[in-house]
C-alpha cells in the first residue's frame, strides 16, 4: 500500500453520524464501518485521533434552548460524548485496532484523563486516540475541541466527516441548486457564514494555519481516502488575496 500524504490526523465525527438510519442512538453498523476504515489507516502507519460529538444522544445548545441552564446542558453534552467514545473504542478493539479514550473530564474508573503527553504516547504506540468530553469546559463545541486537540497533537490536518461531499453555499440536502466549493479560505467561511464548523473552531484553525478537510463519510472508502491525502470534498486553508 502506498504511503499516505498525512502522518498524523484528527478526525471529527458528528454524533448524528453514528445514528445511521435511526432517529437517535448508536448504529453498530456505522461503528464497524468507521473501525474498518481506521484499520486501513493504521495499516498505513498514519497516526489517528478522533473527536466525536453527541448530537445522537444530547446536544447542550438544544438543552439550553429548551430552558436548561447552559453550563448544566453543556456538561451533559460533554458526558454524552464519552458514551460515543467508549462505543467507538469497543468497535475498534473488536476489529483489531488498538485504541484508548482520553477524557477532558476526569473519570479514571472509565478511561484515562486527558493530557497531551498521554495522547502523544498512545499515538506513538500506534493506538487510535479518542478524545472525549470536548474541551472540558461549557460554551465550547466539539468542533472547537477537535481543532484544539488537533493543534495540541500537531496533526497535519483536521478531517471533518459529514453527510455531504464537501462545503456548499447552502444546504444541498434541501436545495438542488446548491454550489459546492472545492477549496475555501478560513476568512471566506467566516464571512459567508458557511455552516461547516462554528466560528470559534474556524478562527482557531485560521490563527494557527491548520487545514480542514470536509468530506462525506457515508461514501465507502472516503474516510480512508481523505486521511490518506486524496483530493475529495472541500479543503479549507490559506488567506484571501484581494
Amino acid at each position: 500500500m502506498r504511503k499516505g500524504k498525512f502522518k498524523r490526523v484528527l478526525l471529527k465525527l458528528s454524533g448524528e453520524a453514528l445514528m445511521g438510519d435511526a432517529a437517535f442512538g448508536i448504529s453498530p453498523e456505522v461503528l464497524t464501518y468507521v473501525a474498518v476504515e481506521l484499520k486501513g489507516l493504521q495499516d498505513l502507519g498514519i497516526q489517528t485521533a478522533l473527536v466525536i460529538g453527541a448530537g445522537n444522544i444530547f446536544r447542550g445548545v438544544s438543552g439550553s434552548a429548551a430552558g436548561m441552564e447552559r453550563t448544566a446542558a453543556d456538561n451533559m453534552g460533554m458526558l454524552a460524548t464519552l458514551i460515543n467514545a467508549l462505543a467507538m473504542k469497543d468497535a475498534l478493539e473488536r476489529n483489531g485496532v488498538s485504541s484508548c479514550v482520553l477524557s477532558a473530564i476526569p473519570m479514571p474508573t472509565v478511561c484515562e484523563p486527558y493530557s497531551r503527553q498521554r495522547a502523544m504516547h498512545h499515538l506513538g504506540k500506534g493506538r487510535v486516540v479518542i478524545f472525549g468530553a470536548g474541551t472540558g469546559n461549557p460554551y465550547f463545541t466539539t468542533d472547537t475541541a477537535a481543532v484544539l486537540r488537533g493543534l495540541e497533537i500537531n496533526a497535519d490536518v483536521i478531517c471533518k466527516a459529514t453527510r455531504v461531499d464537501g462545503v456548499y453555499d447552502k444546504d444541498p440536502l434541501q436545495h438542488s441548486d446548491a454550489i459546492k466549493f472545492d477549496t475555501l479560505t478560513y476568512t471566506t467561511v467566516l464571512r459567508k457564514r458557511l455552516r461547516v464548523m462554528d466560528s470559534a473552531a474556524i478562527s482557531l484553525a485560521r490563527d494557527n494555519n491548520k487545514p480542514i478537510a470536509v468530506f462525506n463519510m457515508n461514501t465507502p472508502g472516503n474516510i480512508y481516502k481523505a486521511i490518506s491525502g486524496e483530493n475529495i470534498g472541500t479543503l479549507i486553508q490559506g488567506e484571501d488575496h484581494e
